[in-house]
């Protein structure tokens, strides 16, 4: 079993994502190999929220060049967290 913070790396907050906020739909970064009902599980969890639906989205890695260098940034997962009506919202902005 893994621990929910190991699964739920970080919240992605964008211009985008903020406006998907209000619709109750939170973007997070994933571990990769996690699935669907792991995220519900842990966002669950560590938020104390129901959630509706979950989609995933694949990142690949950016080819990046440094001078000669060149490489690629990290491959990511991201998943769209969508909350049921009656749950309440999350506040990402707490201490600003």
């Amino acid at each position: 079993m893994k621990h929910p913070h190991d699964i739920i790396r970080r919240p992605i907050i964008t211009e985008e994502t903020t406006d998907m906020m209000n619709d109750k739909v939170y973007v997070f970064e994933v571990d990769r190999r996690a699935n669907k009902i792991e995220i519900r599980q842990a966002v669950e969890a560590i938020f104390g929220v129901k959630v509706a639906k979950v989609n995933t989205a694949n990142v690949r890695g950016k080819k990046k060049r440094y001078g000669r260098h060149t490489g690629y940034t990290a491959q990511r997962k991201k998943a769209f967290v969508t909350l049921t009506p009656d749950s309440k919202k999350l506040e990402f902005y707490e201490g600003v």
